[in-house]
């Protein structure tokens, strides 16, 4: 069982020193398609919540799911807000100046 948590641990840490690099040389121009793709994933993190609290096992089990879905939640509906006012600043403004 120890060697399981040992890899588990490993598996970890590179996830998070490899997430760690990559988003660090990520240009600014990329960082819209790429809290797009961060809200996908949390909206499979609220499909899976969902799944977990509705089981009907434990009391945990169903307090902890529904905590999950909340903040899974916010983090989705916060997140294309944020993703909608970035891709505001680009569209172009109506109105513009005449010459």
């Amino acid at each position: 069982m120890v060697a399981a948590e040992v890899f588990l641990t490993f598996i970890l840490v590179l996830a998070i020193f490899l997430g760690f690099e990559l988003i660090n040389k990520v240009p600014a121009t990329l960082h819209t398609p790429l809290m797009s793709g961060a809200n996908a994933i949390s909206g499979i993190t609220v499909v899976g919540a969902i799944s977990l609290a509705g089981t009907g096992q434990q009391d945990l089990a169903n307090w902890l799911g529904a905590g999950a879905v909340a903040l899974a939640t916010i983090n989705v509906v916060g997140g294309y807000m944020v993703t909608d006012r970035m891709l505001a600043m680009f569209k172009k403004k109506e109105g513009g100046q005449n010459g």
